[in-house]
């Protein structure tokens, strides 16, 4: 099926496979209003794209493969994992879903890995998001990391996911604590998404 969408002459358009408001407003807010970003609802898809791959950058390409065979429009999709050291990189590609059951609740995933991490000095952990772009049927991928350390308890009001329990390297506060706007100039996705901005631009 293909979509159209109305489109702002003076902006780079671009669909973001997802439904996730709150990286959807993360990800509007890095690229700023040089790019007209829509979301899958926007196009009209509610489906519920399997996540089946078993590295971050699978299912990165996984759900924008989906979106651009069905919709045909060129669109990017991410993936980001809470990779911990004492665990292995556990949660990794299960970070979203890592207490079990179908829904993404934050708060059992952040309480069952401070429970892990309980009685463990190493407390080193990092980010990392991996972007799969789709332009004209050509794949292109980007990531970015970043490193830091798993607090005792939670922390802070803002952000979402595990930002609560992450403090990144050179701070001394979580992304829950230091706020959207420091988050979005430092973080993982952020990395990623200035990569994506950047290619985007040349093109």
């Amino acid at each position: 099926m293909k979509v159209k969408i109305k489109q702002d002459t003076k902006k780079v358009k671009i669909v973001f496979a997802t439904n996730n408001l709150n990286k959807l407003t993360e990800v509007r807010k890095i690229l700023g209003n040089r790019f007209q970003v829509m979301s899958l609802a926007e196009i009209g898809c509610q489906d519920d794209i399997p996540e089946k791959g078993q590295t971050l950058k699978d299912n990165a390409l996984i759900k924008a493969q989906w979106i651009y065979d069905k919709y045909h429009v060129n669109c990017f999709a991410d993936d980001t994992g809470l990779e911990v050291d004492a665990l292995g990189g556990a949660p990794g590609v299960y970070s979203a879903r890592y207490a079990g059951g179908e829904g993404h609740d934050s708060q059992a995933n952040m309480n069952k890995l401070l429970s892990e991490l309980e009685n463990i000095d190493n407390r080193k952990a990092r980010f990392r998001t991996v972007i799969a772009l789709i332009i004209d049927g050509k794949v292109t991928t980007f990531d970015g990391i970043i490193n830091g350390t798993i607090t005792h308890e939670k922390r802070g009001g803002e952000g979402f996911g595990y930002d609560p329990i992450f403090m990144p390297e050179g701070h001394n506060q979580t992304f829950a604590e230091l706020g959207v706007d420091i988050k979005n100039s430092i973080s993982h996705r952020a990395k990623a998404v200035a990569k994506l901005a950047d290619y985007l631009l040349k093109k």
